[in-house]
């Protein structure tokens, strides 16, 4: 919780102050989460400060929200591309991506649990970037990542907005975005140190390295290939439904079913 404050701060999102008369205040919590590898251990512990979101009331604290993120079958292509040019692909993860998002309209906060600062209870934290929860936060981070790769002379592709290609004269560099997690390969060794290098300048990340999970699909890639598997979601549903100790069969379906039309059944 100090980290995810800390990084709040650091970042500039809020300044404190009193509630202007006839303003809306939108109150805040705590969401824990902790997450995995794909091996089952714990990769780390997460807390988020999130905006209570649906108190927000359209044309007072936002005008527009909508959320772009890249298609499943968008990240299948650009693994098979890599597999086929026998390239690696890598992985960034951008720290608390929509505190980065810039805010069109006034929006204002509660003190969050367990921060309220001493003898100024009674005031609220006006923002200044997008906050988690919030209605435009998806579209506020969105326009600021998109910003960064235009201006950075990466082309957006015209059928997938998540997708961005810069070529230069040694190579091009592949880059897919969704949400805060980003993969990218590149023919170029000088592309790839130049565009993490630009992403660490103006955001904060964590560098992944390899690419291995994403999406729920486990990814091994090795000099014969890239190979794909979901064995962890499988096993992770099977134990969300108390079914991990079923029995495997090859078909899920009794092989000497014989089919027909009318089954004997009302309604079917």
């Amino acid at each position: 919780m100090k980290e995810e404050i800390k990084s709040i701060e650091k970042n500039a999102t809020w300044q404190l102050l009193n509630l202007p008369e006839g303003k809306n205040v939108i109150g805040l919590k705590w969401v824990f989460r902790t997450k995995f590898k794909t091996d089952g251990s714990i990769q780390k512990h997460k807390a988020r400060l999130v905006a209570k979101g649906y108190a927000q009331q359209e044309g007072i604290d936002f005008e527009e929200t909508f959320s772009l993120v890249a298609r499943f079958e968008t990240v299948r292509v650009m693994l098979a591309l890599a597999a086929q040019w026998k390239l690696k692909v890598f992985q960034l993860d951008v720290k608390s991506a929509f505190l980065n998002g810039d805010l069109q309209e006034e929006v204002f906060v509660e003190q969050p649990l367990g921060f309220v600062k001493a003898g100024e209870e009674g005031k609220v934290y006006k923002l200044q970037k997008a906050l988690y929860g919030l209605k435009q936060a998806p579209r506020a981070w969105y326009s600021k990542i998109d910003s960064f790769f235009l201006q950075n002379e990466f082309e957006r592709s015209e059928n997938e907005p998540t997708l961005y290609v810069k070529k230069g004269t040694n190579g091009f560099i592949v880059v897919c975005l969704y949400v805060d997690d980003i993969i990218y390969f590149s023919s170029s060794p000088k592309l790839l140190e130049e565009f993490k290098a630009a992403m660490m300048n103006q955001f904060e990340m964590t560098d992944l390295g390899l690419l291995q999970y994403f999406l729920s699909l486990e990814v091994k890639q090795g000099e014969d290939g890239i190979f794909l598997c979901q064995r962890k979601y499988a096993e992770d549903l099977l134990k969300k439904f108390h079914m991990e100790k079923c029995e495997a069969i090859r078909t899920p379906m009794n092989t000497n079913e014989k089919l027909q039309r009318d089954d004997g059944r009302e309604g079917r």
